[in-house]
């Protein structure tokens, strides 16, 4: 039922805006419905010699702007539902900043962790072949998403490239730079979240280097965020959270520091002498100027709305407020910045990288970052013109700039035949 809900919340925020919008009923109709599901059932031998099968999915919602983008999760609860959700967010993930793609998602439902490396190697191989027959560097390019990483889309990589009898550098992004991958590929995120955390700070007209931030949240996202936020903005992280709890200090935070301990000490932060230890539900309730949830979905829900009291919310976790909650956000006068929005620094520089691997040219990372901010500034400023323009929240007013480009492509297309 979770899975259901997930592309249901999908569709409720996406009807929102295109009643907002006054979007042609026929062309909704169009623009919910994925254009193409495929589910494979595939063998992969065992170590001990024995076979299993394991099933997966790949979605392509919507290919009118360009070719199917998303990422291959591996984890057991899989579902088909739970992909095309993801999928149909993807969409509007790459129209709001503009890159020509559509959106594409994939999942094998396994547990990764109770396979072998070369039990992983060849699931991994073998979906890839499975899947072939609908992606392409022209058609749909993969990337890694939960459980997933460099070295699995290495092997997705080497896999087509054998089955079409030449290397093929644009089938998948998120590859290592040996093979491929683009500088700034693993800050892109955060520095996404950075992007917009700044554009946020001077729309609401706060002083950067007087700013205080809480992120909840401290893998790859987090960690970047809260580095480039204080080292190119100068603002005051004034606290941070992982799985094992948070740590507060209202001078600010050495992220340096902390993200050395973290290292030192099994990847979490707790423990760390320098600050007072909080929990995650405190952090998301301190007084500061802007939180960053970083984390997981449904981080602030009814149960907890009430006590959020940060002036500016950049959703750099998918989904990490409820739709009800956000009412009451709204209400008492929150600037949110959504989260396919927000978090849209990686699928960006994923394009950067199969631009790259298309031409057989690479660029130096400052490259690369100038060319981020560059769309993720543009960007932010159409989406508060458009919640200007409509007099609606920064959500709605996302989804209304991606629904509108991906509705206007399809109508330009027509109706084949």
């Amino acid at each position: 039922m979770a899975e259901i809900n997930l592309f249901e919340n999908a569709l409720k925020q996406f009807r929102k805006a295109a009643k907002v919008m006054e979007l042609d009923p026929c062309l909704a109709d169009v623009l919910m419905h994925p254009k193409r599901e495929l589910t494979v059932n595939f063998p992969v031998r065992m170590d001990d010699g024995s076979v299993k099968v394991f099933t997966g999915h790949r979605v392509q919602h919507n290919i009118a702007r360009g070719p199917a983008k998303g990422g291959i999760r591996y984890h057991p609860s899989v579902t088909l539902d739970e992909v095309k959700a993801l999928a149909f967010w993807m969409t509007w993930k790459c129209a709001v900043v503009g890159i020509p793609y559509g959106g594409g998602k994939g999942g094998v439902a396994v547990d990764p962790s109770k396979l072998s490396t070369g039990e992983l190697e060849r699931l991994s191989r073998r979906f890839f072949s499975e899947i072939q027959v609908i992606i392409g560097e022209d058609k749909d390019i993969p990337a890694p998403d939960v459980n997933t990483n460099a070295q699995i889309m290495s092997w997705f990589m080497d896999t087509y490239s054998m089955n079409v009898g030449h290397s093929v550098l644009g089938i998948v992004t998120g590859k290592p730079m040996d093979i491929g991958g683009s500088a700034g590929r693993p800050e892109a995120t955060g520095r996404g979240v950075r992007v917009v955390t700044e554009e946020a700070i001077n729309y609401k007209g706060l002083d950067a280097e007087s700013a205080t931030i809480a992120v909840q949240g401290f893998g790859n996202v987090g960690s970047y965020a809260a580095k480039l936020i204080k080292d190119e903005l100068g603002s005051k992280i004034v606290a941070l959270s992982d799985v094992s709890g948070g740590i507060y200090n209202p001078d600010g935070l050495d992220i340096d520091d902390v993200i050395a301990y973290r290292d030192q000490n099994n990847g979490v932060v707790k423990g760390y002498p320098n600050a007072k230890a909080i929990t995650n539900e405190e952090l998301l309730t301190l007084d500061v100027d802007i939180l960053i949830p970083a984390a997981l979905e449904n981080a602030i829900t009814m149960e907890n709305v009430n006590d959020v009291r940060a002036k500016v919310i950049v959703e750099g976790a998918n989904g990490p407020v409820t739709p009800e909650a956000e009412e009451i956000l709204l209400e008492k006068g929150i600037f949110i910045v959504p989260d396919f929005l927000a978090n849209a620094g990686g699928v960006t520089v994923s394009y950067f990288e199969w631009v790259q691997g298309l031409q057989w040219y690479f660029w130096d990372i400052e490259d690369v970052r100038k060319a981020l901010h560059k769309i993720m500034r543009q960007a932010f400023s159409n989406v508060v013109n458009t919640m200007h323009k409509y007099n609606t929240d920064m959500r709605t007013a996302a989804y209304i700039v991606a629904i509108d480009r991906v509705a206007t492509a399809t109508k330009l297309r027509g109706i084949y035949p």
